[in-house]
């Protein structure tokens, strides 16, 4: 159906993609692996009309072709679900997809063939709810009937289970097999290397802009198509066994409840909880059940009336902000890297001086809090910073935009990282990181707890849940579960309870007691 001959794309000196050849069959679900950087995202978007190559070809169904847009790439038959949803919150369902469907569509009609292709995929939606209402699990649903309403061959799918539950997962992959039964071909981007080998017939691996490797990754194990991505071992996460309260609390928050911020936003609800010193403690939940509110809340952009609501390292912090909190030991990584953790047009070390002055300022300045920034330390903590994560850039010291979304996160985390902070808290770790930043980032967080300080992370990803946490709670419209010990929760009841749903009940009594 589809075959890239020699494709190329070069952006400066940066050659993103070199010489990649590809082939898409028809009816064939096909895996594009890779590690952050490794050309990925610059390859689809050339497929998709938003990227032009360089060099090299495009033949769709034995033709040459040239996709100058995404339009063009939609008439073609090629559709795109991007990671990153596209949806107008204050529209309804119809509305948003009617929006990308073109002039020439009736409302009511595209409201019906709506309702009527979500039932008969297993992906069921009213058309008339608004997008804000809906959970993430639902919008992903929009995004994808949207893409199925434009009637396409190849479906370009990037991370299409990050925001999901298991059970939501599950349902997505009964769509997919059904799409493939029909002759449709998916491109598959993922790096969740377990279900590529549940779901995925053909996989290419790219590494440095150029394919490295094919195979079945049926016949693979998830160790060795990391292996192949990264071009050598994956180190094996080594988390000690450490008794839940066995430290003293570092962070406290006392029935916290805020009321919502938007219409889009979610209150908290009666939140209390305690981090104790030498634990990881993992927050779950599917986006959008108030995590974020919940981040904003433990760091201080959003503060509290009563100081006692929170207490940092054993000092009541409720009513103080960010940077009070950060000078009493916290550190802060928020979900969204360009434009919360870093600006996105200052350089890596503008962005280390900005979040770092208000608590590290002596180490920055000549003279404590004030005086001439001494260029030459900044230089030197940023090098240190990107030779431990790794971080991959095209420049001596690029603006932060420049990275790749997983290398800036490798900065950002090194960043707060390089602190030792006594208390962290992590929205999303590895969001968009390939497996190999994966492992580096998760015994980095584990070894920070291990040395006496108290980790927070709330990340929608399970597997990086139970493989890191010490104690697991979950949110859900704005209510924390209590903690339950990691070891005794199995994914099934993670997931009923990220749905709403009381799952493992008969826990509660020791929660309640380890709590």
């Amino acid at each position: 159906m589809l075959e890239v001959r020699d494709i190329t794309k070069v952006f400066g000196e940066l050659v993103a993609n070199d010489h990649v050849n590809v082939e898409v069959g028809k009816g064939e679900i096909h895996a594009l692996l890779g590690e952050n950087g490794a050309g990925k995202s610059t390859l689809v978007k050339m497929l998709y009309g938003s990227l032009q190559p360089n060099g090299g070809s495009i033949l769709w169904h034995g033709n040459a072709t040239t996709i100058t847009s995404p339009s063009a790439a939609r008439s073609l038959g090629i559709g795109m679900v991007f990671q990153h949803f596209s949806l107008f919150e204050s529209l309804s369902v119809a509305e948003n997809i009617v929006l990308s469907l073109g002039a020439d569509k009736v409302l009511a009609d595209i409201a019906e063939q709506t309702r009527e292709v979500s039932h008969n995929y297993g992906l069921p939606l009213n058309p008339e709810t608004i997008i804000g209402d809906m959970s993430v699990g639902e919008r992903q649903r929009v995004e994808i009937v949207r893409c199925l309403l434009q009637n396409p061959e190849l479906i370009i799918l990037d991370e299409p289970t990050s925001v999901l539950t298991p059970q939501e997962a599950d349902n997505l992959f009964v769509t997919l097999k059904r799409l493939k039964d029909e002759g449709r071909s998916i491109l598959y981007i993922s790096h969740r290397l377990e279900e590529v080998k549940q779901m995925c017939d053909w996989a290419t691996i790219l590494r440095h802009g150029k394919v490295v490797g094919e195979c079945d990754p049926a016949k693979e194990t998830a160790g060795s198509l990391a292996s192949m991505m990264v071009g050598g071992d994956i180190a094996q996460i080594k988390r000690k066994k450490t008794k839940a309260g066995d430290g003293k609390p570092l962070l406290e928050l006392k029935d916290v409840s805020l009321p919502a911020a938007s219409p889009f936003a979610v209150a908290l609800k009666n939140i209390d909880l305690a981090v104790n010193a030498g634990e990881v403690l993992g927050i779950a939940g599917v986006a959008g059940n108030g995590q974020s509110e919940f981040f904003d809340m433990v760091s201080g952009e959003v503060t509290v009336a009563s100081d006692a609501a929170v207490t940092i390292c054993g000092t009541q912090a409720g009513a103080k902000g960010i940077n009070r909190r950060r000078k009493l030991g916290a550190a802060f990584v928020p979900e969204e890297r360009l434009g919360h953790s870093a600006v996105p047009d200052l350089s890596l070390t503008e962005n280390l001086i900005l979040s770092r002055h208000g608590s590290d300022a002596a180490m920055f300045t000549s003279m404590g809090p004030i005086g001439f920034i001494q260029r030459d330390k900044v230089h030197e903590v940023a090098a240190k910073i990107i030779e431990e994560m790794d971080v991959r850039k095209s420049g001596e010291d690029p603006d932060a935009s420049a990275l790749s979304g997983g290398n800036l996160q490798k900065f950002i985390m090194g960043r707060e990282l390089d602190r030792s902070p006594a208390v962290m808290v992590v929205n999303q770790p590895t969001w968009g990181v390939d497996a190999g930043a994966a492992a580096r980032i998760r015994q980095t967080l584990i070894d920070l707890a291990r040395s006496g300080s108290a980790v927070v992370v709330i990340s929608q990803d399970l597997d990086e849940i139970m493989e890191i946490s010490d104690r697991i709670a979950v949110m859900s419209d704005g209510r924390m579960s209590l903690p339950h010990n990691a070891d005794d929760m199995s994914r099934e009841q993670i997931g009923l309870l990220m749905a709403g749903m009381e799952g493992g009940s008969e826990q509660e009594g020791e929660s309640a007691h380890v709590h």
